[in-house]
């Protein structure tokens, strides 16, 4: 449904506040319920910047968001949309994400505690594979606490697909550092195993506190992701290793 504008207020409904972050064609708001006071992230995207075939993602991303609703994935709240914007109403977590926590992790986090929100990401991502949905943009960064840390969700289906079982993908997306090789080489794909490929990088810095294949420049870190190159920390148990 299309709303008249307003540059401080949503739809009547949402008083947007300061910026939280920003992306190419869209800007993250912290925003306030009006009547209720409940605090959330806003994601604004405009729609005047986008081609055919980004508007046709963008879309997607809110087709997949709103079918996939799970404790560890960011709750889709509300879509408002205007001749110009569209405005993703979004679960605020408060907590930062992944990414930053690690940068206070230079050795990784203790074994139990690495496990334990790992086991978070995976379930949040098992669920959207039962449905059929692909995120394609598995990272630190698409990972943020909630409720003082004890939990972690999923965010950030700008790449995100629906696939049939058996379906193979030929879409190139993601960040280089969690991408599996047959995105890199441009080849078709089986949708998950890609999701998975992610997992395995984001499990080995949940270890380590680094990314396994992270050199001086792309073409050095392309070359590593090929030759499926990397060590492993000797302070790793052996649990761990395997």
């Amino acid at each position: 449904m299309a709303y008249q504008e307003k540059e401080s207020q949503i739809a009547g409904l949402y008083d947007l506040k300061q910026t939280l972050g920003k992306g190419h064609f869209s800007v993250v708001k912290l925003a306030k319920h009006a009547f209720t006071g409940e605090e959330v992230a806003v994601k604004v995207i405009d729609k005047t910047k986008l081609d055919d075939v980004s508007k046709s993602h963008l879309y997607e991303e809110v087709r997949c968001m709103q079918l996939v609703q799970h404790p560890n994935i960011v709750r889709l709240y509300h879509v408002i949309e205007t001749q110009t914007k569209l405005y993703l109403v979004l679960e605020l977590g408060k907590g930062g994400d992944l990414y930053d926590y690690l940068l206070k992790h230079d050795n990784g986090l203790p074994e139990d505690e690495a496990r334990y929100y790992f086991r978070q990401i995976v379930l949040g991502i098992a669920y959207c594979h039962r449905l059929h949905v692909v995120h394609r943009d598995l990272k630190p960064e698409n990972v943020v606490f909630f409720e003082n840390f004890s939990t972690v969700k999923l965010t950030d289906f700008g790449f995100s697909n629906r696939f049939m079982p058996g379906q193979m993908l030929s879409t190139s997306c993601g960040s280089l550092a969690y991408s599996a090789p047959e995105i890199l080489l441009g080849d078709a794909y089986d949708a998950p195993k890609v999701d998975i490929w992610s997992l395995g990088v984001i499990l080995y810095m949940l270890a380590t506190g680094q990314p396994p294949f992270m050199e001086a420049n792309d073409s050095e870190t392309l070359s590593m992701i090929m030759d499926c190159k990397y060590n492993l920390p000797p302070q790793l148990s052996s649990s761990c290793n395997e």
